[in-house]
């Protein structure tokens, strides 16, 4: 008997660890439980739902190749190798394998299970799966990790050309095993589930994820690099969710995205080679986690940048969260967030911005409240966003770079369409004034809106004079 040990791959299909250990003979599959972990790293309640919705549609797709599931419970990480050796004795278990996962946390749990399982004689495999290249293999010519996306994007496509990752075959179905699969929660103490109609914009199962992805490839990936900033218009794939939980492979992803362009990376579809980029994004981002594992330790990945004096003001976070800013475009966006699990990722960047610049609020306190609500969550992508965002991240934005909230809303959703479907308050305004309830003066009785909590140009100063007094990086690194 050989286990497939199911964590961030929620799928039947390219699942190369589950390809791998039904090779090798009978095969069960096996997904842990484990919520104080899950409340430790502030997965979202709607994310956790996801999950356990997703592991209900695969639990079907495997009981059609004869492959049970079974479901263990283990609170922490650190009981993971206690729970799977206990279940690899019982069941008489040779081998575990699974697909490989990339922050500290993930790495360590991973190490303590290998060892605690070779000690019993099982062997425990890991695979490439939920990325293309191997973190480590993607280097600088000194041997270090990239920390610029356009140099490493570069060796990216070099290596794509030369040897694209393929697709891993499914499993083909087994002999049926006398081993019942286990019944799947339908909610996690700990985790309220999400309303009905959040869940309905983000059905779960294979099916779906590979109907959007073909749905987008043949229909909308062409308009990708024109339309994807506009939150209004349905621009986007709405793949990332699925990605996330690995539902859908990257794999699969870019193979759909190549065969949209005749196979074309950096010629052809505008549209295409853009929304690669974005993939490569991703990856970039989760190499980064291995190769600078302070970002997993909520450290910033700039270290000079730890001394920016960042502002304690609960009020002004509480109305950031609460999206009661009084500037429409960001409590639009945070109304998407909080009702749909999501949020528009032009959007992500204009209220991070405006979080860490004009509120002056630490990066963390964001990354945090975002990881709390978003269904495709992802740490690797999270964290560099807010970092990026906030200019002390990878490739970061220039500090004095601070986008305005008000001519990215002019900008990006002119006619106010995307402000007034989350703010039907405003619904009155014309399209210059939403924009600005405040500079059309006298609205606020009609509209029920909240003044500005800050001001713009004021707030933006402050920024800038907190970022101009930090130390240089040489200056660190002399003081080190």
């Amino acid at each position: 008997m050989h286990l497939i040990w199911l964590r961030t791959d929620l799928r039947l299909h390219d699942n190369t660890a589950l390809t791998a250990a039904s090779q090798r003979g009978p095969v069960a599959a096996i997904y842990l439980i484990t919520p104080q972990q899950w409340l430790a790293h502030d997965d979202a309640p709607c994310k956790v739902d996801f999950w356990l919705r997703n592991l209900h549609a695969l639990e079907q797709a495997l009981a059609d190749v004869n492959i049970p599931l079974l479901i263990r419970h283990a609170d922490t990480w650190d009981q993971a190798p206690g729970v799977l050796s206990q279940l690899c004795r019982e069941l008489k278990v040779e081998s575990v394998h699974v697909n490989e996962e990339y922050g500290i946390h993930e790495s360590r749990r991973d190490r303590a299970v290998a060892q605690a399982l070779e000690e019993d004689g099982v062997t425990f495999h890991s695979y490439l799966d939920q990325l293309f290249f191997q973190p480590g293999s993607v280097l600088t010519k000194s041997g270090t990790y990239f920390q610029v996306f356009s140099q490493f994007r570069k060796v990216c496509y070099t290596r794509l050309h030369s040897a694209l990752p393929p697709l891993v075959a499914s499993p083909k179905a087994q002999a049926a095993l006398d081993l019942q699969s286990d019944a799947i929660p339908t909610t996690v103490e700990g985790f309220a589930p999400p309303s009905e109609s959040l869940r309905a914009l983000w059905p779960a199962g294979e099916n779906e994820a590979r109907r959007r992805l073909d749905a987008f490839a043949d229909e909308q990936i062409s308009y990708y690099k024109d339309e994807r900033d506009f939150p209004a218009k349905p621009g986007t794939s709405q793949l990332s969710a699925y990605l996330a939980a690995g539902v859908v492979s990257p794999r699969q992803c870019l193979h759909a995205a190549l065969q949209s362009n005749q196979g074309e990376f950096e010629s052809g579809d505008i549209g295409t080679i853009t929304w690669i980029n974005e993939l490569l994004w991703r990856e970039f981002y989760k190499h980064i986690l291995v190769g600078y594992p302070r970002v997993s330790r909520h450290r910033a990945f700039r270290p000079e940048t730890e001394a920016v004096a960042w502002r304690d003001a609960p009020e002004d976070l509480a109305a950031w969260q609460q999206a009661r800013t009084g500037l429409p475009i960001i409590d639009a966006a945070m109304r998407q967030l909080l009702e749909t699990g999501w949020m528009h990722n032009r959007l992500r960047m204009v209220v991070a911005m405006f979080l860490t610049k004009n509120l002056l609020i630490d990066w963390r306190e964001g990354e945090r409240f975002f990881m709390r609500h978003l269904i495709d969550g992802d740490l690797a992508a999270n964290n560099g966003g807010w970092q990026w965002s906030s200019s002390t991240g990878t490739d970061s934005a220039p500090y004095f770079r601070i986008f305005s909230p008000l001519s990215q809303s002019e900008k990006f959703d002119s006619e106010g369409l995307f402000i007034k479907h989350w703010l039907p308050e405003l619904a009155a305004l014309n399209k210059k004034e939403v924009h600005n309830p405040e500079a059309a003066g006298g609205l606020f009785g009609v509209a029920d809106y909240p003044r500005a909590i800050v001001d713009l140009k004021k707030s933006r100063e402050r920024a800038l004079a907190a970022f101009r007094s930090l130390p240089s990086r040489q200056e660190m690194a002399d003081h080190e």
